[in-house]
């Protein structure tokens, strides 16, 4: 036991890395194998320090441990070691870090050249300026929270609904939230939005990043901020900009509070996570943690001069996978998130970076590895974003077998489809049934494509049908930022129109779009905001802009109600119809005691498509057979799944078709479902027999039942 300035310091123990309240103090432990001594560093309410060595070093990690320490105190590290870019090390004591293990973070960065370890324009050289005035710190928390009988809700993913959401998007401008509350974890746990959310039928929320992340400097001295949260400095933190009690802790407690209260609506929650790089940006960036504590353990640097650092990402470094401890760091966070903090699954940001071993995408990485064999981390939902900006990194189909992906090529099939691109009709079918051409090789099944026709990068909905191109000036950067090829069609005008034929086709294919969606084999996942009608104003890159632009207008919403209550009504008829959430492929071959095959592809006159309809523009249009008869599966109670028959006439072309209904064996009489030009319904649903005519208006989709 040791004493500095009347403080006692006790050994204490390497494990679990970052600060541990035990109920009597705290212990401290973090890893750095360059490191030559540690600097705990703990503020006072006034902001004045008082810095401890840590008096024990163990397997790498320096530790100690002080009693009387307690949840709220705020602390950071000053690390000792070799500073030497040229050769990778960046040791600055004079830099205080965070903690990469810190469960909560006070403050936020004030941009300084202090928060630099080198002097602006010589990358080379040392700054010794005491970065700690201008930096956040990491706080103790008390890790005790009554979950009551909370528990994961292990929603099946063919059951499974995404809504991937922002938390202060969502809330900021919700009329029935009080304000203090609006865009925080408390505003999207308010009950008027977990009903909206029940009634929508969303089943899981997939929250863009919440890890704590930091506004970049060019941003803030343009008026702007990193509003997706695609810039992560601590992996067990949530953001603190999203509590509305955030001080010293309190957003641990908030975010459980959060949790808590949408699984006790059913509803679980899914993290997207960015383990692939930090805030701390390429060999110009700040040292604000990672980069002083031991730089080439958490990054990847070039082989031939590591000053600089190898980039995936796109961000300016990219965490080294092959380093044990950025491993350790991304399992213990994961670990974390599921067992204290109770969420339901991860999507990972730009994944195939992960599985970079060397400079080739393995999918056998450590990574992987890792998690497939972790008894917490491999029993929730996995999502990969599978593709990053490197050489071969676009992996759509390559991930493990135990993982879903993003699927891609659904996007832009599904895209081309509806704006009338020739020779689209095959790739679409493919994408429509679940993918098996990607996934069914390695034994996966449709729910490892994950569907979605717009997301936050890119138009949302409204602006998919309104505009042809990107109108990203907002952002100042010339328009040159965000995808320049978005395969959207402006129905005829680009952006705002009076014109009442423009909105009502634009209308229309949105519903196309979700339609098609929430129908399509694998697991649909719909944009905040679409079935609203948000608009971004034609911006597809709204990463900076947190204001009116990128959140949700609830106020202007409710004009839009008939497409949310076609929304609504489509995610009921999946959910009652297992038809249209399969657990296995279709195959075309006969099933079920209908003597007819699962699935069936039908020209506009009822005939079976042949090869030559498959290439023709005129092939464009189609029917497509589903056989309630020919679902291969069981139920819980080992019974056989049936369910009703259903068409779906598919008219993607600039003119009205008339379709005629197959053969009474296909099914005697059938019913009008859902129909994209008609989303209300408003007039009696129409039965009608097989063999008759059905015309469906240019650009729309009707959906008919033969009950069984």
């Amino acid at each position: 036991m040791g004493m500095v300035g009347g403080m006692q310091i006790w050994p204490g123990n390497p494990y679990p890395l970052g600060a541990t309240y035990d109920g009597g103090g705290t212990n401290f432990a973090i890893f750095s194998e360059v490191a030559d001594r540690v600097e705990l560093c703990l503020f006072d309410d006034e902001g004045n320090e008082t810095r401890v060595d840590l008096p024990e070093r163990e397997a790498l990690v320096w530790h100690g441990y002080l009693p009387r320490v307690t949840p709220g105190q705020r602390y950071g590290f000053r690390v000792h070691g070799p500073y030497d870019p040229a050769r990778g090390l960046r040791c600055n004591p004079s830099k205080l870090l965070l903690d990469p293990y810190a469960k909560a973070i006070d403050g936020d960065y004030r941009w300084d050249q202090a928060l630099f370890s080198y002097n602006f324009g010589d990358p080379l050289s040392f700054n010794d300026a005491d970065s700690a005035p201008f930096a956040p710190k990491s706080v103790v928390i008390n890790p005790f929270f009554d979950w009551g009988n909370d528990r994961p809700l292990k929603v099946p993913f063919h059951q499974t609904v995404i809504y991937e959401a922002h938390v202060k998007a969502m809330t900021v401008n919700h009329p029935a939230i009080p304000e203090d509350v609006r865009g925080t974890y408390s505003g999207l746990a308010h009950p008027a939005m977990i009903t909206y959310l029940r009634n929508l039928g969303i089943t899981a929320v997939e929250l863009m990043p919440v890890h704590q992340f930091v506004h970049d400097s060019g941003l803030v001295e343009r008026g702007l901020s990193n509003y997706w949260g695609y810039n992560t400095i601590g992996f067990f933190a949530p953001h603190n900009g999203y509590a509305s009690f955030g001080g010293r802790g309190g957003q641990v407690q908030e975010f459980k509070s959060m949790v808590k209260a949408l699984h006790q609506a059913g509803i679980e929650v899914i993290l997207d996570v960015v383990y692939n790089h930090t805030a701390e940006g390429n060999h110009l960036g700040p040292t604000l943690s990672f980069r002083g504590i031991d730089n080439p353990a958490y990054y990847r640097l070039v082989d031939s001069d590591k000053q600089y650092y190898y980039d995936t990402t796109g961000t300016g470094n990219s965490l080294n996978v092959r380093h044990h401890e950025s491993l350790r760091l991304l399992m213990d966070s994961l670990r974390y998130w599921v067992t204290e903090m109770h969420v339901d699954g991860f999507r990972f940001d730009l994944a195939a970076s992960l599985a970079r071993e060397f400079h080739e995408v393995d999918r056998l990485a450590a990574f992987f590895d890792l998690v497939n064999q972790d008894p917490v981390v491999s029993q929730v939902k996995l999502i990969a974003e599978p593709w990053d900006v490197g050489d071969g990194g676009y992996q759509v189909g390559g991930f493990p077998p135990n993982w879903t992906e993003w699927n891609g090529k659904y996007r832009d099939s599904v895209r081309d489809f509806w704006r009338g691109e020739p020779s689209s009709l095959g790739e679409f079918a493919s994408r429509f049934t679940g993918s098996s051409d990607l996934y069914e090789i390695d034994g996966r099944r449709p729910i490892a494509s994950i569907n979605f026709v717009t997301a936050h990068d890119g138009f949302t909905m409204h602006d998919l049908v309104s505009y042809n191109e990107k109108h990203n000036d907002a952002n100042g950067e010339g328009n040159r930022d965000g995808e320049s090829h978005n395969r959207s069609w402006n129905c005829g005008v680009e952006g705002p129109t009076e014109d009442p034929e423009i909105i009502v086709l634009r209308e229309r294919q949105k519903r196309n779009f979700l339609a098609t969606l929430l129908l399509s084999q694998g697991v649909p996942m719909i944009l905040h905001g679409d079935e609203l009608g948000r608009t971004q104003q034609g911006n597809n890159n709204v990463y900076c802009q947190d204001n009116e632009l990128s959140w949700v207008d609830w106020q202007a919403a409710r004009e839009e109600d008939p497409l949310t209550h076609f929304v609504r009504a489509i995610t009921r008829l999946r959910a009652e119809h297992p038809i249209f959430r399969r657990r296995r492929f279709f195959t075309g071959e006969i099933a079920g005691d209908n003597k007819l095959p699962d699935i069936a592809w039908l020209r506009r006159d009822g005939e079976v498509m042949t090869e030559a309809d498959w290439n023709t523009r005129s092939g464009m249009t189609m029917t497509v057979f589903l056989n309630g008869h020919g679902i291969p599966e069981r139920d819980a109670l080992g019974e056989e799944i049936t369910d009703d028959s259903f068409l779906l006439l598919f008219n993607p072309l600039n003119e009205d078709v008339s379709f005629t209904l197959p053969p009474g064996e296909y099914g005697p009489t059938w019913e009008i479902v859902a129909h994209t030009g008609d989303p209300l319904l408003a007039r009696k649903r129409r039965t009608t027999r097989a063999g008759s005519n059905v015309d469906v208006i240019r650009h729309a989709l009707v959906v008919l039942r033969c009950r069984i």
